[in-house]
C-alpha cells in the first residue's frame, strides 16, 4: 500500500507565507512527476504546480512568482513554498504523484487527503 501525507497547512494573514510538505511512503518502485492541486469551496480542483523527475517545473498563472515547488527524491517528498499569500489562495491543497508501486507494471496517480490553507484579509 501507498500513502501520501500532506502537512503544513493552516491560517495565515494575507502577505504571509506557508510551506507545505507531502511524504510518499509504502511499496514504491519509482516516482515520476509530483504535483500540488487545490480546491476552493464551490470550485473545481485545479493544478497549482508540477515538478517532473528531472526537476523541470510548471505553475498555474495565478501563482507564478509567488509559489515554488521542489522535491527531495531521497525522502520521496515534495514541497510547496507559498509566499505573498492572498485570500483567493484559500483552499484545500492536495499532493499528487505519478508512481509505479511494487506489484504493478503501470504508472498510476496517487493522492493525499489534503491540507487546508486559509488566508485571511
Amino acid at each position: 500500500q501507498v500513502q501520501l501525507v500532506e502537512s503544513g497547512g493552516g491560517l495565515v494573514q494575507a502577505g504571509g507565507s506557508l510551506r507545505l510538505s507531502c511524504v510518499a511512503s509504502g511499496s514504491i518502485f519509482s516516482i515520476s512527476a509530483m504535483a500540488w492541486y487545490r480546491q476552493a469551496p464551490g470550485k473545481e480542483r485545479e493544478l497549482v504546480a508540477r515538478i517532473r523527475n528531472g526537476g523541470s517545473t510548471s505553475y498555474a498563472d495565478s501563482v507564478k512568482g509567488r509559489f515554488t515547488i521542489s522535491r527531495d527524491n531521497t525522502k520521496n517528498t515534495v514541497y510547496l513554498q507559498m509566499n505573498s499569500l492572498k485570500p483567493e489562495d484559500t483552499a484545500v491543497y492536495y499532493c499528487m504523484t505519478n508512481m509505479v508501486v511494487h506489484g504493478r507494471a503501470n504508472v498510476m496517480d496517487y493522492w493525499g487527503r489534503g491540507t487546508l490553507v486559509t488566508v485571511s484579509s
